[in-house]
């Protein structure tokens, strides 16, 4: 057989020119997430770093990303809005029907019938999302052009950033501190005060619902720990432009009482219910 050897660095870009399938040996992520690296994320990112720094262009590129996605992430807040809306009334057929789970869950949807709110709709568009999240997560720490290139204290940013050296070992942790994944989890706290917080449910028998929003700060602050500090820094910024949004369409944009009208004008519209939500009624 005649063959060829490849010597050189994990670059996407140099893999294409070949054009012998060698970007196949890039874990860029399978099915879509491949997609979305190939054709969007390393071709924009590529355009980017072509003029700035890599830490800048990772920072236009979330606030570009962001931008893309706000359509989507107005309706997730809207739906938050309206169940937070809601909130008073089925804490009141909580207390009413708590001794009966069936009756507590058929008035619940009834009035998320005749209120014209789906409670899913919140997690659509998360769900929308999540594949664009999952291609960052395998683009950073394989991208050739992050290799070496630093960004204030961190000195590469396929790599993590270290504040601190620890004289010993913290299982799943490491032995040192890194700073961007401590101000994506403060960040993340934050986002997630601002959501789940308030619309958190308080099931019988479920008093501790409410660790969640400290699950997934802990999470990041764990297992980013060793991981590229370039997503880490792509995280921070990300729900940092999030809260500011999240605040801006609070304040200037959606209206409570507003939100709370036409809620009740929907409930005195007939509404006729479909199989499926007669079925799950």
């Amino acid at each position: 057989y005649n063959m060829n050897m490849y010597y050189g660095p994990t670059d996407y870009e140099i893999f294409k020119r070949y054009g012998r399938n060698l970007d196949e040996a890039m874990p860029l992520g399978w099915g879509i997430f491949g997609m979305i690296n190939k054709y969007f994320i390393i071709p924009l990112f590529g355009f980017l770093s072509g003029f700035l720094p890599a830490g800048i262009a990772i920072i236009v590129l979330t606030i570009l990303l962001k931008l893309m996605l706000s359509p989507v992430q107005y309706k997730q807040y809207l739906a938050q809005a309206k169940m937070k809306v809601l909130k008073p009334e089925i804490t009141e057929i909580n207390d009413k029907f708590k001794d009966n789970a069936m009756k507590k869950q058929q008035e619940t949807m009834k009035i998320y019938n005749k209120a014209g709110v789906n409670p899913m709709s919140g997690c659509v568009p998360a769900l929308v999302q999540m594949p664009i999240f999952y291609a960052l997560f395998m683009f950073f720490p394989t991208s050739f052009a992050l290799r070496q290139k630093s960004f204030l204290w961190a000195d590469d940013l396929s790599s993590y950033d270290t504040i601190l050296e620890l004289p010993f070992y913290i299982p799943f942790y490491g032995d040192h501190v890194s700073l961007f994944p401590i101000l994506a989890s403060v960040a993340i706290f934050f986002y997630m005060m601002m959501t789940t917080g308030q619309n958190m449910p308080t099931q019988p028998g479920m008093p501790n619902m409410k660790f969640i929003i400290y699950l997934s700060p802990v999470m990041m602050l764990i297992f980013f720990n060793s991981y590229a500090s370039g997503l880490s820094l792509y995280y921070f910024v990300s729900n940092l432009i999030t809260i500011f949004i999240m605040l801006a369409i609070k304040n200037f944009i959606l209206d409570d009482d507003k939100i709370h009208a036409r809620i009740q004008a929907n409930k005195e519209k007939p509404k006729k219910e479909g199989k499926f939500q007669a079925k799950m009624r």
